[in-house]
């Protein structure tokens, strides 16, 4: 088996959280209960609890001229998946918060996009220019 992430966040309505990701997303919905529920996010486990939302102060940052979240997560999708995605997101009538080019020309080069889920979270799609450059500086 391949190494999996796994993180655990707030959320505000289970329902509503599994709605998202299962319709929206096309994510599996794992174990759950009434307060909880583990998603599987690209094989990667992502378990919501039910408690509230998460207070963060540092809303956002400067990159290179764009404002991005400082809390986000995401995965890193191949270049035909991640137009799947965002062809499915517009489909659902998804607001794309921002769709950035990052380090145009240079090692890492990759397109990224960010939604938000019924939490306010903020979920980032990438898809690298070179895949293996995922990790290069």
């Amino acid at each position: 088996m391949a190494t999996q992430f796994h993180l655990a966040l707030p959320c505000i309505s289970i329902n509503k959280t599994k709605i998202f990701y299962k319709d929206v997303f096309s994510a599996e919905i794992g174990r759950s209960d009434v307060k909880w529920a583990d998603i599987n996010l690209f094989t990667h486990q992502i378990t919501f609890t039910e408690c509230g939302p998460f207070k963060f102060d540092c809303q956002s940052y400067n990159f290179n001229g764009d404002i991005l979240p400082s809390f986000h997560f995401g995965v890193i999708l191949l270049h035909d998946e991640w137009n799947k995605m965002l062809e499915r997101l517009n489909a659902h009538n998804v607001p794309i918060a921002s769709k950035v080019k990052f380090l145009e020309h240079k090692k890492g080069a990759h397109h990224s996009f960010f939604v938000k889920d019924p939490n306010d979270y903020t979920v980032e799609f990438k898809c690298f220019d070179t895949p293996s450059e995922v990790f290069e500086s």
